[in-house]
């Protein structure tokens, strides 16, 4: 018979039992190599155009020994509306959020479609994006776990937001399960290395932008901010391979130590334990 699969996002266990960082559960995370190859070497059996962006996705349908899965293709390269694009910053955001363990981007490979190369990224089943939230008035979760696991993972997506300098996370790219897990997508407006995005960050208390209001990060995880301590050049370049110039690594580097300082001050206003978990 044949079977169809997909990451069960929200199904299998309670936020309580997931890892500190993790959006994904022990098991999504087990199969993460399994569905990289997946993506990899799938027949790409059927594919439509998504019709947002302006990157102009494709939705690609995928199956191998009666597995069948999709996943989005897109090749943005130079600029477009007015932002330079790159399909290669969506593989390096996936491998950098393996590096520092945050298990919130869906597996991303490079993927050759009508003789272009391009990434594809895993289909995300959600249930709904920050965007359908505010415009249908859904209750966001005011009490217990899930209202605890919301706050948390806003500040994480703002800390990696700064530290890869994206330029677009929206109401669109940011994406949630039954159970309010937090999953990250679009990062093809990331890692920019000029130097306005090496001496300000584009999330934090003073903003880059001067027309935005502080966004700051205001409670993190112990690991993950050791994580970004960790941070070094080799380790960059052996986690995101080609996907990233020397000049872009070392803008990361840059911003991770603007984040450090701001995440110091942080801890001496209101104390350690005030902002770190």
């Amino acid at each position: 018979m044949k079977k169809r699969a997909c990451l069960g996002f929200g199904l299998l266990l309670l936020i309580l039992n997931l890892p500190l960082l993790s959006q994904f559960t022990p098991e999504e995370i087990a199969q993460r190599e399994e569905l990289e190859e997946f993506l990899l070497t799938a027949e790409i059996i059927d594919y439509k155009e998504i019709g947002e962006g302006v990157t102009k996705p494709f939705r690609l349908f995928l199956k191998k020994d009666n597995v069948e899965r999709s996943g989005v293709w897109k090749n943005p390269s130079g600029v477009q509306g007015g932002f330079l694009e790159g399909w290669q910053y969506e593989i390096a955001a996936y491998r950098m959020d393996k590096l520092l363990g945050l298990n919130m981007i869906p597996p991303t490979v490079e993927r050759i479609f009508k003789g272009q190369r391009g990434s594809l990224q895993l289909w995300v089943e959600k249930e709904y994006s920050l965007l359908q939230v505010m415009e249908k008035n859904i209750p966001l979760p005011s009490s217990g776990p899930e209202a605890d696991n919301w706050e948390k993972r806003k500040y994480i997506s703002r800390v990696f937001d700064a530290l890869i300098a994206n330029e677009d996370r929206t109401q669109q790219n940011t994406l949630y399960t039954r159970d309010w897990r937090t999953i990250l997508i679009d990062h093809s407006r990331s890692f920019r290395s000029e130097e306005k995005y090496t001496k300000h960050l584009l999330f934090g208390l003073n903003p880059l932008r001067v027309d935005s209001r502080a966004l700051p990060f205001r409670k993190l995880p112990r690991v993950l901010v050791e994580n970004i301590k960790a941070l070094t050049f080799d380790s960059i370049k052996k986690a995101v391979g080609p996907y990233l110039t020397d000049r872009e690594i070392r803008a990361v580097l840059a911003r991770k130590d603007l984040i450090l300082k701001e995440i110091d001050e942080m801890i001496k206003v209101v104390g350690e334990d005030k902002v770190l978990y």
